[in-house]
């Protein structure tokens, strides 16, 4: 099986370099990119039918820099001053930062975890007392509600954006070697773009368990997964997955 031609199910990196660029260098590969799904925000009317009231809440949790996005625009489009007073509980440190684009950084409570739903139960432990308002996307991985319940945190769930399928209807008659997902999402909208997908001799990637399953459901071979010990990346996966090919 050779791989002469990849598609990326993301956003085409910023910048000159990237690992992906490495690659296509050096294995002399066609590297394309192209988003899969995309973020869509609820409007107003359809978050106050919601009934819930930001000001109820003392505290926000964030999972994601999306989530952000869409807290401060739905507070920005519904008139809502969010106070001074108002703490905010990042997944990670990145999240955290992102934070700048939005209120003053160092005037602010704000904490945050490492990288995990877990981690970040942790810290939230030592502020127990809080009411959490915990926006979201409709497809929100079972496990964060999941764990802050078993917590027994005080939290309302929002969903103030959708993740919806691209339209990739210019692809219909391009052909790859390889497809690259990140999300169970992406194979969502390859199957709902290309309902009658066969995959035959396409190789098809997927970066972590929940993508890995959503591959077999739809009765994909998978052929690269990754995070694994010997490739904790998708690049160094899909290298692996060239050699092993090349020696053949």
């Amino acid at each position: 099986m050779a791989i002469k031609s990849i598609l990326v199910s993301q956003p085409k990196p910023d910048g000159e370099r990237s690992p992906y660029y490495d690659l296509a260098d050096k294995y002399k590969i066609k590297i394309d990119f192209r988003p899969f799904i995309k973020v869509e925000g609820v409007d107003v009317k359809e978050f106050r039918a919601s009934k819930i009231n930001i000001a109820d809440h003392t505290a926000i949790i964030l999972t994601s820099k999306v989530a952000a996005d869409h807290f401060f625009r739905i507070a920005e489009e519904t008139r809502f001053e969010v106070p001074e007073t108002m703490k905010y509980f990042c997944i990670s440190e990145a999240v955290a930062r992102y934070l700048q684009k939005f209120i003053p950084y160092r005037k602010r409570k704000i904490f945050f975890g490492v990288q995990t739903i877990e981690q970040l139960a942790e810290v939230m432990k030592k502020h127990k007392n809080e009411r959490y308002l915990l926006p979201c996307t409709d497809i929100l991985r079972d496990s964060i509600p999941e764990t802050l319940t078993e917590q027994k945190f005080n939290f309302t769930k929002v969903i103030l954006y959708r993740t919806v399928a691209s339209d990739l209807s210019d692809l219909e008659d391009v052909y790859y070697d390889m497809l690259v997902f990140f999300s169970p999402g992406g194979i969502e909208s390859l199957f709902k773009n290309f309902p009658d997908f066969k995959q035959n001799n396409t190789a098809i990637a997927a970066f972590g368990s929940t993508t890995a399953n959503a591959v077999m459901k739809n009765n994909l071979r998978l052929d690269v997964s990754a995070p694994h010990p010997k490739a904790p990346s998708m690049v160094a996966a899909i290298e692996l997955f060239i050699k092993e090919h090349l020696k053949k």
